[in-house]
């Protein structure tokens, strides 16, 4: 059987692998996360998640199985990557609030016969946030490495009013 490698650091990515009973190793990659002049962010994850494993794939020769993945979040067009503090977290927030989103995450599999890049897109609806709920979940630690500043899956599942995945068809 072949080893499959994760090209990322991600405790999620690492949970969701041991959750389905998948034997991986964890080998991040390190690319430029650098948006390009008029990417849309659906593009943007898609590349991202390949670039991480094609990069890691080269790295190790080009024989085994590799995973990459990321996760966006968009309003308006306009991606929230990680906050670089607690201020541009807030910010990040306050735009999301009372307001719909799109969170994009694209897999690629990158393996000697071939690379493959899925992606879902779902429409995220928060409820209105206040600077200081924001300031309070900030001090979780929870948004820190987190793109928009909020994880669904932990405790900022508490501003979300609605849901609705789009699995795209290819």
């Amino acid at each position: 059987m072949t080893e499959l490698i994760l090209a990322s650091a991600s405790p999620r990515r690492r949970a969701l692998l041991d959750q389905i009973g998948v034997a991986y190793r964890v080998i991040p990659a390190c690319i430029c996360e650098a948006v390009q002049a008029g990417e849309s962010p659906v593009a943007y994850t898609r590349r991202l998640a390949l670039d991480k494993a094609s990069a890691c794939y080269e790295k190790l020769g080009n024989s085994l199985a590799v995973l990459g993945a990321d996760t966006s979040v968009a309003v308006d067009g306009t991606i929230l990557g990680k906050p670089e503090n607690e201020t541009d977290a807030i910010n990040m927030l306050m735009a999301l609030s009372g307001r719909t989103h799109q969170v994009i995450t694209a897999v690629a599999l990158v393996t000697p016969q071939q690379q493959e890049v899925i992606h879902v897109s779902s429409e995220v609806s928060f409820t209105e946030l206040n600077e200081t709920l924001c300031r309070a979940y900030w001090h979780t630690g929870e948004p820190w490495d987190k793109a928009g500043s909020y994880a669904i899956q932990g405790k900022g599942a508490v501003f979300v009013s609605t849901l609705w995945a789009v699995i795209p068809v290819s």
